[in-house]
């Protein structure tokens, strides 16, 4: 391995595309995770590449994001966009891309770090081929996502597969809080090493510009009580949960509610169909006279709407991190979240916002009312929580650890893979399990 392979690290996010604008369908947290972790690993010196799937033949193949960071879209099954429960059958040919990119540029990388379900079953493969140390992020649990919806998708019991033999077989896990630790000994496996590592923001970013000025430049009243919502349209994140409490709050015939749920969407596709409902919802309550849908919020424009926004809530049934919460917060904006996974870790109760059970509508009305009637408290509640962000969320601060994570497995002997590749040397089929099949989970019988 020479000097310059050591400092070299692939980031593989096949379904959440770093180099997208955030908020098209399926681009959210993770996209931004991969993307900011990628620019603040390149300034600490390591060569970062960045591995997505390519989903239109408009897309540039390569992006360049500074001297030491790119994102490089592997065309793997169709161009176009495929939902990510979809997406497993295109694998194969995504991790024969990706050593084809090798082989033709003359790289070989050390250490790869994956992110969600269908990532890491590339990363295994990268680890029996060439031996390359694998750190996997899992962004989302299927052992905790299908106990929260009522239609179990096809891909659920190989999903639950590949995530145990990822924890049993990587060099680490990153978890992203002590909850989702938790979930992952409780009910993935209790073998593997797993690091605590959490989620981080742009504290320089977020926090830019106070409330006024930012109503000012969004034209909304400065004596409107605003209420946000900020991420996609998707069933499991509670958004109606949301429109429902506001519209039963003490405060909607008496002051100027201003409700905001800014995100894009798709007109017939899943985030798009639920846009519709989300709507529909809006205009049955009679609330659409102060209701919002701004559409997708670039990340130039995003700041100002924290800042805007007397309160954002985050009414997801499930959030393995929370990363909207850290963004309101370092905005200095209190934040009303649903009491799951890493919001309990990134929300503090009581001191920087207010976590209410998921799914629990007069429970998010009376914690709404809490701050939206008590501006004195909103302030300090919104001041703790920039200060919570600022010591422990910083994207610099996170790279810092995850560079010492990998310096550190860098440092360790190759250790012989517990899987057989299915490839020689390259993938052909899916059809056979990477080793023997987990029993079928009683959650999905």
């Amino acid at each position: 391995m020479n000097a310059t392979s050591e400092k070299r690290i692939a980031l593989v996010s096949v379904h959440g595309d770093p180099a997208i604008e955030i908020g098209q369908e399926e681009a959210g947290g993770q996209n931004v995770y991969v993307r900011q972790v990628g620019e603040a690993l390149a300034k600490l010196g390591w060569q970062v590449d960045m591995f997505s799937r390519k989903v239109s033949a408009d897309q540039e193949t390569i992006v360049q994001h500074s001297s030491h960071c790119r994102t490089i879209r592997l065309t793997a099954g169709p161009v176009e966009f495929v939902p990510r429960d979809n997406g497993f059958k295109y694998l194969p040919e995504f991790v024969e891309e990706l050593l084809k990119f090798q082989v033709e540029n003359k790289i070989t990388y050390p250490i790869v770090h994956t992110n969600y379900w269908l990532s890491s079953w590339v990363g295994m493969q990268l680890k029996t081929i060439q031996r390359s140390k694998l750190v996997h992020t899992y962004h989302s649990l299927g052992a905790v996502k299908y106990r929260a919806i009522d239609t179990i998708p096809p891909i659920a019991t190989k999903r639950l597969e590949v995530e145990k033999q990822v924890l049993e077989i990587a060099e680490r896990i990153v978890a992203t809080s002590p909850q989702e630790k938790q979930h992952m000994r409780s009910l993935v496996s209790k073998k593997g090493n797993i690091d605590i590592i959490p989620c981080g923001t742009d504290i320089q970013n977020f926090g830019s510009v106070d409330r006024q000025a930012a109503r000012a430049k969004l034209g909304i009243d400065p004596e409107a009580k605003v209420i946000l919502y900020v991420g996609r349209f998707d069933p499991r994140k509670g958004i109606e949960t949301l429109v429902r409490a506001v519209q039963q709050s003490k405060l909607r015939e008496s002051q100027k509610l201003h409700l905001i749920i800014g995100g894009g969407s798709t007109p017939g596709n899943s985030d798009g169909i639920e846009r519709d409902r989300i709507e529909a919802i809006v205009n049955e309550l009679g609330m659409s006279d102060f209701t919002t849908l701004p559409g997708r919020l670039s990340q130039t424009i995003l700041p100002n709407y924290y800042a805007a926004a007397d309160v954002c809530v985050v009414p997801s049934h499930y959030e393995p991190f929370g990363l909207v919460a850290i963004e309101a917060m370092a905005s200095g904006t209190p934040v009303v979240a649903s009491d799951v996974g890493g919001l309990q870790f990134t929300v503090v109760s009581e001191q920087t916002g207010l976590l209410v059970p998921p799914q629990n509508v007069p429970a998010f009305t009376n914690a709404i009312d809490r701050i939206l009637m008590n501006p004195e408290w909103r302030d300090e509640l919104g001041k703790a929580g920039r200060k919570r962000v600022t010591e422990k969320f910083s994207w610099e601060g996170v790279a810092s650890q995850l560079n010492k994570l990998y310096t550190q497995l860098l440092a360790k002997p190759v250790a012989q893979p517990l899987v057989k590749p299915l490839v020689k040397p390259l993938v052909k089929s899916v059809e056979q399990p990477l080793a023997q099949p987990t029993k079928k989970p009683a959650l999905l019988s």
